[in-house]
């Protein structure tokens, strides 16, 4: 899918292939120097292989009823969106969603446009109802783009992330209903 960003870019939207694992990989490493936003730190991200990646990858790229999604802009990647269908029978009209953009990129319509493709993606799944997330209290940004979307708070645990300065935060827990069961 190929989209105009209001600077006059190309944003692509592709699906992720294991060859993309290097570039995926410094992504999410950059991505976690930049935001506190993420589960994973910085130092984490920068132990992950290239292998560890392809790994990941692997969980996406072999099973349909996962979706992993790049923004592409100038052959760089700028961001991603990840649907995970639960493992359980009882589950497996869940999926997890998980979102990321470069901080160079807020504000273009690059997170807008990977959540309508991953929603639409999730719509003509044969099986996933809801999908659902938690994301940081303090997250404002994203918190407003997923209530956009129609993705409603259904619980927050407190002190759920515990920052590296030692501060707590919350983690607010969403969910859109896509189609009845």
């Amino acid at each position: 899918m190929q989209h105009f960003l209001p600077n006059g870019q190309v944003l692509l939207l592709r699906p992720a292939t294991l060859e993309d694992a290097p570039a995926l990989l410094a992504l999410y490493q950059q991505l976690t120097s930049e935001t506190g936003f993420l589960l994973m730190t910085k130092q984490e991200a920068a132990a992950l292989t290239v292998a560890d990646e392809e790994a990941f990858l692997h969980t996406f790229c072999h099973h349909p009823q996962h979706l992993m999604l790049i923004a592409v802009i100038d052959n760089r990647f700028a961001g991603s969106v990840s649907i995970k269908q639960s493992g359980f029978r009882k589950e497996r009209h869940l999926g997890q969603l998980g979102i990321a953009v470069l901080h160079e990129y807020w504000n273009m319509g690059i997170g807008r446009r990977l959540m309508t493709a991953a929603l639409r993606w999730a719509e003509q799944h044969e099986d996933l109802e809801i999908i659902h997330f938690n994301v940081f209290a303090n997250n404002e940004r994203a918190i407003q783009l997923y209530r956009n979307f129609g993705f409603m708070e259904y619980g927050r645990l407190q002190a759920a992330f515990k920052q590296s300065d030692g501060t707590y935060g919350d983690s607010i827990f969403m969910s859109k209903r896509i189609k009845n069961g």
